[in-house]
């Protein structure tokens, strides 16, 4: 079957998921625990992990299902995988702890190490963001669906950036990446994979993430990004990688909208 076989279905699993989440955060009572990587997990991770999980498992029984919530599969089993699900059934568990709504749900079908179709749901807003390879990257809500692009910057070493940045961590230290940071307007978000869709619809330029992640976190958003014009890269600006290695982290990456820019100028390489 191709993806597009299955993203209706998909997109289906992640609003439910993403109702579940919801009803939780909105009710304010939820358990916290802090996981052994100091990261943290709420019962709402765990609830849309399940629901996620059990719902693909029933789609598609032959692809195997790898969360964030249960990655402790070791890669002599991962590596002889053609294509399997990248699920983080809550995206920005801090947001949610916190309280700021900015978190999502996020599916991804990763074929041959790369993703060929990514599903990002927001449960407060009811936005769906999606792409599949080949066809194109969308937002729907619940009165319309548009295609979305990536916003096309002029060459220039030295652009003017609407530079979207985590309200968790410090701008300077973002900022001092750029040869040139006072030309950087910021945007200040929640949640990875929001500020990589906001690169993808053209509302931001550039997203640079310092810090841990795991490929759960970009899998969905990359072919979001690529489809709409942009790129996911790492901070060296080399391609990202999917189920190719023991460690499923992410290296520090930069989420772009204009490819064609020179970043190894507009970076400065530490």
């Amino acid at each position: 079957m191709k993806p597009e076989d299955y993203v209706e279905q998909a997109i289906e699993i992640a609003m439910v998921a993403g109702k579940k989440i919801r009803d939780i955060y909105l009710k304010g009572t939820f358990e916290k625990e802090t996981k052994s990587d100091n990261t943290p997990v709420t019962s709402a991770d765990i609830a849309a992990h399940n629901i996620i999980t059990s719902a693909l498992q029933s789609l598609t029984p032959d692809i195997p299902v790898l969360s964030e919530e249960d990655a402790d599969i070791p890669f002599s089993t991962r590596q002889h995988w053609d294509r399997y699900w990248l699920v983080d059934p809550l995206d920005g568990t801090g947001e949610f702890i916190a309280g700021s709504g900015d978190f999502s749900v996020i599916i991804a079908l990763v074929e041959h190490n790369r993703p060929i179709m990514g599903i990002v749901y927001v449960p407060m807003t009811e936005v769906c963001y999606y792409a599949i390879a080949g066809l194109g990257a969308y937002k729907r809500d619940e009165r319309s669906e548009v295609r979305i692009m990536s916003h096309q910057l002029p060459q220039s070493k030295d652009p003017a950036l609407k530079l979207a940045v985590s309200r968790r961590q410090d701008p300077k230290s973002v900022l001092k990446l750029f040869s040139h940071s006072k030309h950087c307007d910021l945007i200040v978000l929640g949640g990875a994979a929001l500020k990589s869709c906001l690169i993808a619809e053209g509302k931001a330029d550039c997203y640079v993430r310092i810090g841990p992640t795991g490929e759960w976190d970009t899998g969905a958003a990359q072919i979001i990004v690529e489809e709409a014009g942009g790129q996911i890269m790492d901070i060296s600006l080399q391609p990202l990688t999917y189920n190719e290695r023991e460690s499923l982290e992410n290296p520090n990456f930069i989420v772009v909208g204009s490819p064609q820019l020179e970043w190894d100028q507009i970076l400065i390489n530490e």
